[in-house]
């Protein structure tokens, strides 16, 4: 088990290693659960979008306009992680 060392700020450092097996990247964020007993709860923040964020995303990058049967079978092979 993974031990950390605890600065004079109060700051701990995680290990790449851990940080690889949240899916974490520099610049990304963490949060932190308290648990009963004086644990914690380390999670991943992942980012939550709206559809009007997403909707205009690509306008603008492309001219080519994608048939709903194009669109269909891309959303079917990102649904099957095809993509």
């Amino acid at each position: 088990m993974p031990t950390l060392t605890v600065t004079t700020k109060g700051q701990v450092t995680l290990k790449r290693d851990l940080l690889q097996h949240l899916g974490i990247k520099p610049g990304e964020r963490v949060e932190l659960e308290k648990l009963p007993g004086g644990e914690l709860r380390v999670r991943a923040v992942r980012p939550t979008g709206t559809i009007d964020g997403f909707l205009g995303l690509l306008a603008g990058k492309t001219d080519k306009a994608a048939t709903i049967e194009e669109i269909n079978e891309a959303a079917a092979s990102g649904w099957a992680g095809e993509a």
